[in-house]
């Protein structure tokens, strides 16, 4: 590091057999550590069982075609950005739309939002991270609002905070854009990312009663992607360090946070892993020559070949924080079963016409976020069933 010295689909498509070694092993370690917390946190309990089987993998499993899916139609929901919204600008096909996570050994209750309403009533959940956040955030409202189409709703939209409220029930949906999680404060017009100071932002947190947290694809960006100028660690400002040196730092300071500021009776932490990216299709052609250069065109889940992509730094950042913790955070380890989504990210199928992804698809397309309906509505099934089941 160098300092300044300045101060201051039909087919189930399995995803357990030949995935890279380095994927099986983090994902048991994850589950090991989620069943772990399940333990220790008396608002967990084991979803639907099938007879015969005595444990639930909820993060391993396959994808399996099914008509009865989505949850919801995309047009009838009032949240969807133009970002995920692929149906509106333009995606021709739907067979993305008609896949279901099936769990090993278990099936996932179906989400309800009359019942996550009626259980939920007097109580805000709230999404804190990045655009991952605000993908699952707006997810969950459609899932919910599709269950209860004619119940009174508000939304104000914000930086750093959106609300969306569902009056009749009292259900506040809220998220609060901190890609680092720690705060960024502005010094002689520079951003400062303090990588000890989570003050500022977590004021907005206390009172919600759920808190999902996410981080991890900020860390590595740069140039003018970047979103800050200067780190500050230690009572020094710097110009770089190693990055993910640096995203331990901060999730450690949320950790610090958490341990301190949570009262596990009042209030359900969660922590949402690494969201993969499908920008290099070496990782699901299994070696094959392929003219694929990224998503763009990609309309199945990975079938079962050697998919190698090696688990995300970021994950075992978050992982060993995570271990250390008095608190119990329930790990929602959505990284490995949306690995095998190549085909539900919007692509060149979003409102951003800025980056003329259209005219140049196999050159910029939105590979990182994902459709509406589509992959985080998965997310929130798993979420929802980690909630009450």
């Amino acid at each position: 590091m160098a300092s300044l010295s300045i101060k201051s689909k039909s087919v189930s498509i399995s995803i357990i057999i030949l995935l890279d070694f380095t994927i099986l092993s983090s994902s048991y370690m994850l589950v090991h550590h989620l069943q772990k917390n399940d333990h220790n946190n008396h608002h967990h309990s084991h979803p639907i069982l099938q007879a015969n089987n005595s444990q639930c993998s909820l993060f391993m499993g396959s994808w399996v075609h099914d008509d009865s899916y989505p949850l919801y139609q995309g047009s009838s929901c009032p949240v969807i950005d133009p970002d995920f919204n692929c149906q509106m600008y333009g995606r021709p096909d739907s067979d993305y739309l008609k896949y279901r996570w099936k769990p090993a050994n278990c099936e996932l209750p179906r989400f309800n939002g009359l019942e996550f309403l009626e259980r939920m009533k007097g109580k805000t959940v709230m999404f804190v991270g990045d655009s991952l956040g605000r993908n699952q955030w707006e997810s969950l409202i459609c899932l919910t609002w599709s269950g209860a189409p004619r119940v009174a709703t508000q939304v104000v939209r914000g930086y750093p905070l959106s609300t969306f409220k569902f009056l009749d029930y009292d259900v506040t949906m809220s998220y609060y854009k901190a890609q680092y999680l720690v705060d960024i404060d502005s010094d002689g017009g520079q951003r400062v990312l303090k990588l000890e100071d989570i003050s500022e932002n977590s004021r907005a947190w206390t009172a919600a009663d759920v808190l999902s947290f996410n981080t991890g694809h900020w860390w590595s960006h740069t140039g003018n992607t970047q979103g800050w100028d200067v780190m500050e660690s230690g009572g020094s400002l710097y110009r770089d360090m190693d990055r993910m040196v640096a995203m331990e730092t901060a999730v450690r300071t949320w950790a610090r946070w958490v341990d301190s500021n949570i009262d596990t009776t009042k209030t359900r932490v969660f922590f949402q892993s690494f969201s993969p990216t499908h920008y290099n299709p070496s990782e699901w052609s299994g070696g094959a020559i392929t003219t694929t250069k990224n998503c763009y065109g990609e309309r199945e889940p990975v079938s079962a070949s050697v998919f190698s992509a090696v688990y995300p730094d970021e994950m075992k950042v978050v992982d060993a924080v995570l271990r250390e913790m008095q608190t119990p955070v329930y790990l929602l380890d959505i990284t490995t079963l949306s690995a095998m989504r190549k085909d539900a990210h919007p692509s060149i199928y979003s409102g951003d016409t800025s980056t003329g992804q259209k005219s140049n698809p196999n050159g910029i397309p939105d590979c990182t976020h994902w459709c509406l309906p589509g992959l985080p509505d998965t997310w929130n099934q798993l979420f929802y069933t980690a909630l009450f089941f």
